[in-house]
């Protein structure tokens, strides 16, 4: 599970084409201090395994030593490799990523963490893309198109997840949403980057689709 709350603006370093799945790298030493093997790591708000530690080239620090054998053992890691699925990449914008890319970056939470966004899995609903941005004084506006089959779960004022980011929705039509982003989520996120015409990932609040469920009549 995961908050929205991101910690770390990684980078790709690389992308490996093996069949049906891909596997990539990315550099970010805050996301990677604890991590073992196994754990989950949110990328642009799709949950990822890690799959190996890449060592850093600096001294050994307060960070635990990763795991004897793979990358990174007796130093600091500076980053990690996951293994894509091939229908992740067919549901997210995943699928464009490549070397340079900047990634929005989350470890999985702990139970004793503040929930200071919203509860969230990590699974992708669909894309969306970013239709404008109308900058302000203290805030940027950016408007985003919102996909029919998830316009029922995205409500004003309600929670969704852009990139993994966990925003507001402060205005909303049949076709796109808007949301408010102040300065520190722009300068510490990727949606401070993204332009009109470019793919973000969107989960919706999965409180609103068991609401959905049980309204409905239970399971399918």
């Amino acid at each position: 599970m995961f908050t929205g709350i991101v910690e770390d603006l990684g980078e790709v370093e690389a992308v490996e084409h093996l069949g049906d799945f891909a596997r990539i790298q990315i550099r970010s030493a805050a996301v990677t201090q604890d991590a073992r093997p196994g754990d989950s790591i949110a990328v642009n708000g799709v949950c990822l395994t890690v799959t190996a530690l890449i060592a850093g080239d600096g001294p050994p620090g307060d960070a635990p030593p990763p795991v004897p054998g793979e990358p990174g053992h007796g130093s600091p890691p500076q980053g990690f490799t996951a293994d894509v699925m091939g229908e992740t990449l067919a549901r997210t914008s995943l699928a464009g990523v490549a070397p340079g890319t900047r990634v929005n970056l989350e470890r999985s939470v702990r139970v004793s963490d503040r929930l200071g966004g919203h509860i969230m899995q990590g699974h992708v609903d669909g894309t969306a893309t970013i239709i404008s941005r109308t900058p302000s004084e203290h805030w940027e506006v950016v408007r985003i198109s919102l996909p029919a089959d998830l316009a029922r779960y995205v409500v004003h004022k309600g929670s969704v997840a852009v990139d993994g980011v966990s925003l507001t929705v402060s205005a909303i039509e049949e076709d796109w949403f808007e949301v408010s982003l102040i300065p520190e989520t722009l300068k510490r996120t990727t949606l401070g980057l993204r332009q009109p015409g470019e793919t973000v990932n969107l989960e919706v609040d999965v409180i609103a689709k068991y609401v959905e469920k049980m309204v409905q009549g239970g399971a399918r």
